[in-house]
């Protein structure tokens, strides 16, 4: 709550008005009882037609005032509410981009994404109404009774016994189910998670026939959903008749206690009318009010799940000193150095990296191989500091990585994920995320670089060619093309391809290594691959078996040495012949056949 209010402070006069202007509305209302009171009393009883023609007017006047206020305080609880949801909304999406990829982990993308579109609309949906009638209806209500009691003490007794009874029916209510509708916006997550992951995975589902076993999930799921929302619904709908039962009773009471009165000519027929219209104003604002609390019991349910998410702190911090690159003429310096790191996922019983010792000197080509559940990516991700090491320390150009502001790690380091994520947009939009303000020569040369050039040029768009979201409009080894062209674009120190030719056939990964060992110049490039083609002539690799350093060398070495290597060589057609030999002999095979 104390977030919202400060998200409130930034458009006081704003979120002042909006009730202001709703009790102004409601200050006329109040009068029109008494007005029809007099126009029974005087007009009618009195058979005075101009009197009556003249209260009326009054009527109207009061109606289309009250009317114009009421419009106006929408305007401005509509206006408050939207930029509140804009604001919140936009930290809650700066904040998630500063959590490390250990929080994003932990909460699941699909939470995320539930809590940015779903409950932040709840939130401004709550604060909107709130303005419009948390005021207004407590002031109609204790309102009204004021009136009633100004018109006979007596008669407006009833009004002192119903209220309390309202407001604990209200009250009881509404503790009973905000806790129910968290529960019930928490199997909503439950719900995204499931959707978002059948969309992503429709294609598997299909090529292994599950779609009917994916319904009965997802029915199973949407049932226990129903049934939670059916029954804080109940719950909820308990409100509307109680509200009606306790004004019924009370207005009953009015008309007999008012009736003996009105016979003893203590009070008048249009008083007794007033009474019963402002007890018919209180039911009203009671409905109302009970709506609103039903409203606002989701959006404080949606409020704290929000919360949550800010309350989630990074666990990598975004200060730090700006890493620096040595000259050239420093190259004695390792541009990544490990010593004795080891890494462990949150929640994890056993570490994924233990004890990595290694390093990388600029300009130097480091393979990283290793079977299924090695830890090669997690070795990748750690360069670029996406997770903090649990035990030694990591120098990059002779720097401790944890003193270093992760942005500028990032923008020294060019990365290219096992899966190739492209965003929609221009050909050119894309590959400036590796340079803002990368020009058309240098995007090109590195489409050269990653063998992208020619199916671009194929297209015919150049650099206007549209890509559709994730870029489902291209091949996967024309995207995977494309995302090591972006990282190329800024030229970095330190380039990670990780597992990033998977799509490519031999031919062009070989063409794409020999291009990148004479584009690169002095940067210090990681290459990971299960493939001991695409590792084998790097200046030295790494091998990893459960999480450990098996063997380093070059691939001679390494084939004298490292019974791992050796067991991945023979498990690879032709894995101890360099690519070009391997292509000649299957060339001559073809030739003899």
């Amino acid at each position: 709550m104390k977030r919202l209010l400060g998200y409130l402070k930034y458009h006081p006069v704003i979120t002042v008005l909006a009730p202001l202007f709703k009790m102004l509305e409601a200050t006329f209302e109040l009068f029109v009882p008494l007005v029809v009171a007099q126009m029974i009393d005087v007009g009618v009883a009195g058979n005075q037609p101009a009197y009556l023609w003249k209260m009326g007017a009054l009527l109207v006047l009061l109606g289309v005032v009250g009317f114009s206020f009421s419009l106006t305080a929408q305007y401005f609880a509509a206006k408050s509410a939207i930029s509140t949801g804009k604001m919140i909304r936009r930290d809650l999406f700066a904040h998630i981009n500063r959590l490390s990829y250990q929080e994003i982990d932990a909460i699941g993308t699909s939470t995320l994404i539930n809590r940015m579109t779903v409950d932040i609309n709840q939130v401004q949906n709550g604060v909107n109404m709130f303005l419009r009638l948390f005021l207004r209806s407590p002031f109609v209500v204790i309102g009204a009774m004021v009136m009633a009691f100004t018109v006979d003490v007596k008669a407006a007794v009833p009004f002192a016994v119903t209220i309390p009874a309202l407001l604990v029916v209200v009250f009881a209510i509404l503790l009973f189910s905000m806790p129910l509708y968290k529960k019930v916006q928490k199997q909503l997550d439950k719900i995204l998670l499931s959707t978002r992951e059948n969309l992503l995975g429709i294609r598997v589902i299909r090529a292994f026939s599950r779609q009917e076993s994916e319904k009965d999930r997802f029915r199973e799921e949407t049932k226990d959903f129903y049934q939670r929302q059916v029954f804080v619904g109940k719950i909820s709908a308990l409100l509307n008749p109680l509200t009606y039962v306790i004004i019924n009773l009370g207005i009953i009471a009015i008309l007999y206690y008012g009736g003996h009165q009105v016979d003893a000519g203590d009070l008048s027929q249009g008083q007794l009318i007033a009474l019963i219209n402002y007890m018919s104003q209180i039911l009203t604002e009671l409905v109302k009010l009970a709506n609103l609390i039903i409203l606002l019991s989701r959006a404080m349910a949606s409020l704290s799940r929000v919360n949550t998410i800010f309350e989630v702190k990074p666990s990598i911090s975004a200060e730090g000193k700006e890493l620096s690159v040595p000259a050239p003429a420093g190259a004695e310096v390792p541009a990544v150095e490990f010593d004795h790191v080891s890494f462990s996922y949150a929640g994890a019983q056993s570490e994924v990296l233990h004890d990595l010792t290694f390093s990388a000197m600029p300009g130097e080509t480091i393979g990283i191989i290793g079977g299924t559940g090695s830890g090669k990516s997690t070795l990748a991700n750690l360069i670029p500091r996406f997770y903090d090491i649990g035990k030694g320390s990591i120098r990059l150009f002779g720097q401790e990585i944890k003193n270093l502001n992760p942005a500028s790690i990032r923008r020294r380091i060019g990365i290219v994920p096992q899966k190739a994520a492209l965003f929609s947009g221009t050909l050119r939009q894309n590959m400036q995320w590796g340079k803002r303000n990368a020009s058309d020569e240098e995007i090109y040369r590195a489409l050269d670089t990653a063998q992208a050039r020619e199916f671009v040029d194929a297209k015919g768009k150049g650099l206007d060619l549209s890509i559709q979201q994730g870029g489902s409009n291209l091949s996967g080894g024309q995207r995977q093309r494309l995302t090591i062209a972006r990282a190329l674009v800024g030229r970095p120190k330190i380039l990670i391809l990780d597992d990033s030719a998977s799509a490519l056939d031999f031919a062009t990964d070989a063409k794409l290594r020999s291009a990148l060992k004479r584009d690169t110049g002095a940067s210090t490039v990681f290459l990971i691959s299960q493939r001991v083609s695409a590792v084998q002539n790097a200046d030295k690799i790494l091998v990893l078996e459960d999480g450990r350093l098996a063997g380093c060398g070059t691939h001679t070495e390494l084939l004298g040495s490292c019974p791992v290597y050796r067991e991945i060589c023979a498990s690879q057609s032709a894995g101890d012949l360099p690519a070009d030999q391997a292509a000649s002999k299957g060339k001559e095979e073809s030739a003899n056949a």
